[in-house]
């Protein structure tokens, strides 16, 4: 099972730390001023969900924070309401406060006993050092959308990672892992390279944004990730 392996890569967010709690956390305070407390959840993530992915396939080479306050704008422009600069800004510098998963860090440092971790994130370099703060453990690597120049499903994003983690360590495609929740952002692309793919599917009670993975390995946590290495 998964002791053949040398090394896990993971997405961070929405694997590691809780993207949809951060972002609705972030976004429900303006949508309620803005009288739009009809909007279910499900509907606010999967807007902008879309809009993210649009932004970054645009700006490849713009940091985290301005994609995302690009985001915000572009948000109320679809639901009609009303710009609010500051309120763009402040969503832009948030991503530092969205919180891990409750079994992340205990994750982490299981595997991290037997593994090389490494980080291949569609965030900024400072973004991620907020974040990494909850996570528990040191990355053997981290690389990032600003690191690299691209986001992720891009195939450079994946390329990097594999020289990086074979020039570095002397790791292979064979003797990785990588471990993420999005389906379009990262199995996908890693699965038609050929690398080794685990889907966190922590969105596994309510869908993953109208998308199905076909992974090497499926579990719904990371606690499933360190239960299936156990086995």
């Amino acid at each position: 099972m998964l002791q053949e392996f040398k090394a896990i890569t993971f997405d961070c967010y929405g694997t590691l730390i809780d993207w949809e709690r951060g972002i609705l956390d972030q976004l429900r305070p303006w949508l309620d001023r803005s009288g739009r407390r009809d909007l279910s959840d499900a509907m606010v993530v999967e807007t902008y969900a879309r809009l993210e992915a649009a932004c970054e396939a645009e700006t490849p080479t713009a940091l985290y924070p301005a994609i995302i306050e690009e985001v915000h704008v572009r948000l109320a422009r679809h639901w009609e309401l009303r710009p609010d600069p500051v309120a763009a800004h402040a969503f832009g510098q948030s991503v530092g406060e969205w919180p891990a998963f409750a079994d992340t860090a205990g994750a982490l440092r299981y595997l991290k006993q037997f593994f090389k971790l490494a980080i291949l994130s569609n965030v900024d370099r400072a973004s991620f050092a907020r974040s990494n703060e909850k996570l528990g453990v040191t990355f053997d690597l981290v690389l990032t959308a600003e690191d690299i120049g691209s986001y992720k499903p891009a195939r450079r994003n994946f390329e990097v990672a594999l020289d990086r983690l074979d020039r570095t360590f002397g790791v292979g495609k064979g003797a990785l892992l990588h471990a993420a929740c999005s389906v379009f952002h990262d199995i996908v692309p890693a699965s038609a390279m050929g690398i080794t793919t685990a889907w966190i599917n922590r969105r596994n009670d309510i869908g993953a944004l109208g998308q199905t993975a076909r992974a090497d390995y499926e579990v719904a946590d990371m606690a499933g990730l360190v239960a299936l290495h156990k086995r």
